[in-house]
């Protein structure tokens, strides 16, 4: 599609909320395509987002499907840009180290007597 200034605008408006998310961002490109132009309802986009950081790239790819919402170009972009903001937010709380780790579970083999009972 032809580039539109208020469109921009928007795009560059979510860019910068994403570096208060995570302030180490390397990079972020965004592709805005319309797939088909034949719709009766009307044109949906199709929004891609990636953004990188050190030692990844965080790819988000919003297809409008049925999701007639997306013929609004403000919505779909706004979709694109939360998924990609959870997807970052999980990103630094694996760096932090605040993913928790679940405690392993023990398996009873057939046959074998049960560790966790006395005998």
């Amino acid at each position: 599609m032809t580039p539109s200034p208020c469109v921009e605008d928007a795009v560059r408006r979510w860019a910068a909320r994403l570096e208060h998310t995570y302030d180490r961002i390397e990079r972020c490109a965004v592709v805005i395509e319309v797939p088909h132009r034949h719709h009766r309802q009307g044109n949906t986009f199709h929004i891609r987002v990636e953004v990188t950081v050190p030692d990844r790239t965080i790819e988000v790819s919003r297809d409008p499907g049925l999701d007639h919402a997306h013929e609004d170009i403000y919505v779909a972009i706004s979709d694109a840009f939360r998924a990609a903001r959870r997807q970052l937010l999980d990103y630094a709380r694996i760096k932090r180290g605040e993913v928790k780790v679940h405690a392993a579970v023990s398996v009873a083999v057939a046959g074998e007597p049960d560790s966790r009972t006395p005998s």
